[in-house]
């Protein structure tokens, strides 16, 4: 591990070579953005018409739609399902509420979908930057967020989780969903922007970023969450496969509680292999936030590895974007300590290549 690798920006931009870390630094003004173009487009989505909702999408073009189906999941008073593949579940129909959602626009498996879709029901909203998908809607007439990338010098479609997370709080807001104010988006995006000066390279002590990553540094990271924290859990867990090409797995409260404990007994030889991360938030319901106390004695009793991250955040938006821009930072700092470029996906890449030679 080079030495004060993490407190260089010039070290770490001889990895970085496509910019990753501006991208993670500019998560408030993809919100900012998202929010701005969304809220003033001009959408035809009769609530009393509509049963279901069904996102569909891949890798990081799906993260939005986990952040919302958990955030919302006590106000949401429709079915949400997020589909990760190329056939829609047989109930969807002409009272379906579609997103199709590609950064690219090219994603095979939602091009799939955005056919029968299209065969199904005129409740279409479409998320890309460009691509086929941007020319589907075109010829269709959908309605759509077109992605300004601008914020985003990377590229890389997980890194454009501000656009696509808020596209969908200000998508659903508008057509009357859910309630997020202005005002509310606004105080997310100040408080980010107020942490980047404590997780950027600069700020060397007590870094919480930096230090989350020397503890995964060479381990398995284990994510345990809980309620509206879920999603944005998720995200973190996918950056830190994609940017740091490492590996993760994902637990959540209470259902964790009844299988997973009995589970650390062995092998006993991962003792130091593992990192077991899990949140303290003070917006948790109490008996949450008591299986969250009593996991974290039982993971130290076994001699695991783990951090408890106590968030700061006010309310449950706000912390959703607070365990966000900690993946963020977090999967670049341990991409760094991994000696690697974190945008390049060398293995998907040869997967979809291969997949498209039909080899």
């Amino acid at each position: 591990m080079s030495e004060g690798l993490l407190d260089s920006r010039q070290k770490m931009a001889e990895l970085d070579k496509s910019n990753i870390l501006s991208s993670v630094e500019a998560l408030g003004d993809q919100i900012e953005e998202a929010w701005q173009v969304v809220s003033q487009l001009s959408l035809n989505f009769p609530l009393e018409e509509i049963n279901n909702i069904v996102w569909v999408g891949m890798g990081g073009s799906a993260l939005g739609a986990w952040l919302g189906k958990y955030l919302f999941k006590l106000t949401l008073k429709l079915p949400f399902e997020i589909v990760n593949h190329y056939q829609l579940p047989a109930y969807a129909d002409e009272r379906s509420l579609i997103i199709l959602s590609s950064y690219s626009g090219n994603t095979e498996e939602v091009l799939a979908a955005a056919k029968v879709a299209l065969e199904r029901t005129k409740y279409i909203f479409v998320i890309t930057s460009g691509g086929q998908l941007l020319q589907l809607a075109k010829e269709n007439k959908l309605p759509l967020y077109l992605i300004d990338p601008k914020h985003n010098p990377s590229n890389q479609p997980r890194m454009a989780i501000g656009y696509a997370a808020t596209a969908l709080i200000a998508f659903f807001n508008r057509i009357g969903l859910v309630r997020v104010s202005e005002d509310q988006m606004k105080e997310v995006v100040k408080f980010l922007k107020t942490r980047n000066s404590i997780l950027r390279p600069e700020y060397k002590d007590d870094n919480l970023a930096k230090l989350l990553a020397y503890n995964a540094f060479k381990r398995l990271v284990v994510f345990i969450s809980a309620d509206h924290l879920i999603g944005a859990t998720h995200v973190f867990n996918n950056q830190v496969n994609e940017n740091a090409k490492n590996l993760t797995t994902e637990l959540v409260i209470p259902e964790m509680n009844h299988h997973y404990l009995e589970a650390l007994s062995f092998p006993k030889q991962l003792r130091d292999d593992l990192f077991f991360l899990l949140w303290d938030s003070e917006l948790f319901l109490p008996r949450i936030r008591r299986r969250i106390e009593l996991t974290k004695q039982i993971i130290d009793k076994k001699d695991y590895p783990h951090q408890l991250v106590k968030l700061e955040g006010k309310d449950v938006l706000t912390q959703a974007f607070e365990v966000i821009q900690l993946g963020e930072y977090t999967s670049f700092y341990l991409a760094m300590l991994n000696g690697i470029d974190p945008a390049p996906i060398p293995n998907v890449d040869f997967l979809k290549k291969n997949l498209k030679n039909g080899t």
